[in-house]
């Protein structure tokens, strides 16, 4: 779930009140709301309200990361870490990132679909799982059935992919695609 408030990006979307829809309608929902959004502290308590499940913020966008995640925690959801394409992964300090219940590498800048994927921010990957190896590691932004590999077998173990989904004239194919090459990867980790 997209939030983004015009502030920290330039786009606009839904907020706690269409969340509160969509988790009435689909009970048991797990929302992963990723909040593209300036002053994060400040809507924790709404996007818990409203069923959220995860409460993913950009590292930019916050003076206290380590209150943050304890706010999410204390309203029973996990907390997901955010770096954008030019923020290095070293931003997320370690006690952040052990904190945390997952890491986000952006591989576009955040608050448009659609855009060609960075891959010069893969290496931010390999390091976030170097250092965590036993955290969630996202990868979200221009990836599809040409660029999952790549993230992947950096250690990239939970994908997100929008328009190359949407986009696609039998999406079940690409979804099974991007599952598949992501269980590849995690298959040949565990076994070294």
């Amino acid at each position: 779930m997209d939030v983004m408030d015009g502030h920290f990006v330039p786009n606009i979307t839904m907020g706690a009140p269409i969340l509160s829809c969509v988790s009435k309608s689909i009970p048991g929902i797990f929302m992963d709301c990723h909040m593209m959004v300036a002053e994060p502290e400040k809507w924790v308590g709404a996007i818990a309200d409203a069923g959220g499940s995860l409460y993913c913020f950009h590292i930019e966008a916050t003076s206290d990361p380590s209150a943050l995640i304890d706010a999410i925690h204390d309203r029973g959801m996990k907390a997901g870490v955010a770096v954008s394409p030019d923020t290095p992964s070293s931003a997320i300090t370690d006690e952040v990132g052990e904190a945390a219940d997952m890491l986000l590498v952006m591989t576009v800048y955040p608050g448009k679909g659609g855009q060609k994927f960075l891959e010069r921010c893969v290496p931010k990957v390999s390091e976030l799982r170097e250092r965590f190896p036993d955290k969630d590691i996202e990868v979200d932004g221009g990836v599809g059935p040409s660029t999952v590999d790549v993230c992947a077998n950096a250690g990239s173990n939970v994908i997100v992919a929008g328009t190359a989904i949407f986009g696609a004239p039998q999406p079940e194919q690409v979804i099974a695609q991007l599952k598949a090459s992501v269980n590849t990867a995690q298959a040949r980790r565990t076994k070294h």
